[in-house]
């Protein structure tokens, strides 16, 4: 089994992959397949959660792509900022992961936040894509802040 340790960035191309969903992606101890059907196990830094594009390092010298699998998730899309950023704020209120783009938000499928967007007056439509959430203002810090007096 590969065992990889460390994450890199900005690697050449190499032949081995690993397909992962986000709930995959945030986990710092994980087993998996790559896409070559070889064994994989990452031990990273807790908190990191892997992104698509990023390298896993592992301790034999290979290299493995990290690719952010295709996922069911909702998408809303609006030109109204507004009704955007309402419906953004309520999803953060469930502490919901939530992709932020140019006109749109997107996050897990899940019909109950649908009907909760459809009732601010957005229209929401499902597909497979890859899911990159926003990593959050506490991101790295153990989910604490804490002010300077």
């Amino acid at each position: 089994m590969l065992e990889a340790y460390e994450i890199k960035k900005d690697l050449e191309a190499n032949d081995l992959e690993v397909v992962v969903t986000y709930e995959e992606r945030k986990k710092s101890r994980h087993k998996v397949k790559t896409a070559q059907g070889i064994d994989l196990g990452w031990f990273l830094e807790r908190g990191h959660v892997l992104e698509h594009g990023e390298f896993l390092q592992c301790k034999s010298g290979e290299v493995v792509r990290v690719i952010a699998a295709q996922e069911s998730v909702s998408e809303v899309v609006s030109q109204n900022v507004l009704l955007l950023t309402r419906a953004a704020y309520h999803l953060g209120n469930r502490h919901v992961p939530l992709q932020i783009g140019e006109g749109f938000l997107r996050f897990l499928h899940d019909h109950v936040l649908d009907d909760m967007v459809r009732g601010l007056g957005l229209s929401v439509s499902h597909a497979h894509k890859p899911f990159h959430p926003e990593n959050g203002a506490y991101h790295g810090s153990g989910g604490h802040h804490h002010h300077d007096h």
